[in-house]
């Protein structure tokens, strides 16, 4: 899957590309600028060289003149490097600059509003379905979406180790928490929370920490770029609406492997909450790699009616439900309609694990398949 070309857009001037480790920005950014200097921090020996004296990168720059871009892999390693970053962008001729990160929480300490705008942001999410030429849902819903795991010899182990991997080289060594135990704990909780309104107690409660360190723990969970939450969508809101948000893990695969199983446990919720998470995903690359400005939120009021997302910019307006099952029924449509109701510009559809495209009531079932395969920037998500 090297070989694969992601259809993120870069920006012409320099900027910060963030993602969770395993999706591809190193991979991404040597196919795209094969001549740049390089600057790997997680290579121990050029990190201890930079952490002890950042004016280094300087002295690199200035020894690789005709590089007229500079990658600097893993900076939140060393954050005051964007001390000598400020400095080289404020002469007159200067490269460009692209800097990668798994987490952001560092940068914000140090970074100085990330360079004070002189660098713009990206984001390189897992695998689009669209960027496959193979795409297979079942094995999506299982093994979910990150590069590094669909082009392991044996993904299932890979996966297996992944939150490992988070946990010793982001969590223990950057001191994110001096309690590695409860975070684990923590995770495992949060894998009930998956697809679902974030109750910050009851998770407290579940992992035996207090509730301000939840919170605290989201946070780095979000910083870590391991979770995201989807806020209630309330423009221009006729009924009462709840106000917690939604919260999910990046990729359905990783919350596949938090998530203990048991004889309490029912597979046909698991799988549904995966099949939420795998389309939450997609929709939140597509806000993320598409011009112009959207955003992707939840619909729920007070009263029960609910839409599992809306997407709302200048490509279109969108309710969309996520149903796994293989037949619709009425009751799965009752939703969208509430909301159609009060926002009749929308375009409403149903994802379901069924295999015909179908049209209901105004209502557009699409198989998931189809629907994730069709997901595309810049294009109607229908």
């Amino acid at each position: 899957m090297e070989n694969i070309d992601r259809i993120i857009r870069f920006p012409l001037g320099s900027f910060f590309l963030f993602g969770p480790r395993g999706t591809g920005k190193s991979t991404l950014l040597r196919k795209r600028f094969p001549k740049a200097l390089y600057v790997d921090l997680l290579d121990p020996e050029r990190y201890r060289s930079l952490q002890a004296r950042p004016e280094r990168l300087g002295e690199l720059i200035a020894g690789s003149p005709t590089a007229d871009t500079v990658i600097i892999d893993e900076i939140q390693r060393v954050p005051e490097l964007l001390n000598v970053v400020h400095a080289v962008l404020e002469s007159q001729q200067h490269p460009k600059f692209i800097m990668t990160g798994s987490s952001a929480r560092k940068l914000r300490r140090h970074g100085t509003n990330l360079l004070g705008g002189r660098a713009a942001s990206r984001s390189l999410h897992p695998f689009m379905a669209c960027e496959l030429t193979n795409f297979e849902l079942d094995e999506a819903l299982q093994r979910g979406m990150v590069p590094l795991i669909l082009d392991s010899p044996d993904p299932d182990d890979t996966l297996a180790g992944y939150v490992n991997l988070y946990l010793e080289q982001e969590v223990q060594l950057e001191g994110l928490t001096r309690n590695v135990g409860a975070f684990s704990r923590f995770l495992e909780a949060m894998s009930f929370s998956h697809g679902t309104v974030l109750n910050t107690s009851a998770v407290s409660r579940e992992c035996e920490v207090e509730r301000r360190t939840v919170v605290n723990y989201i946070e780095i969970l979000e910083d870590l770029l391991l979770g995201f939450r989807v806020p209630v969508f309330t423009r221009r809101a006729k009924r009462k609406n709840v106000s917690h948000p939604k919260f999910y893990f990046f990729d359905t695969g990783v919350f596949k492997s938090l998530r203990p199983r048991g004889p309490l446990d029912s597979e046909a919720e698991i799988h549904g909450a995966g099949l939420e998470g795998l389309v939450a995903q997609h929709l939140r690359a597509w806000v993320d790699y598409s011009k112009g400005r959207h955003v992707l939120n939840y619909w729920r009021t007070r009263g029960g009616s609910e839409v599992d997302f809306v997407v709302y910019g200048e490509i279109g307006f969108y309710a969309i439900e996520v149903k796994h099952a293989r037949r619709v029924d009425n009751t799965d449509l009752r939703g969208l309609k509430a909301f159609r109701e009060d926002y009749p510009e929308a375009e409403t559809i149903l994802v379901y694990r069924g295999d015909e495209r179908r049209r209901i009531d105004n209502i557009w079932c699409i198989p998931t398949q189809e629907f994730l395969s069709g997901i595309q920037p810049d294009k109607v998500l229908l």
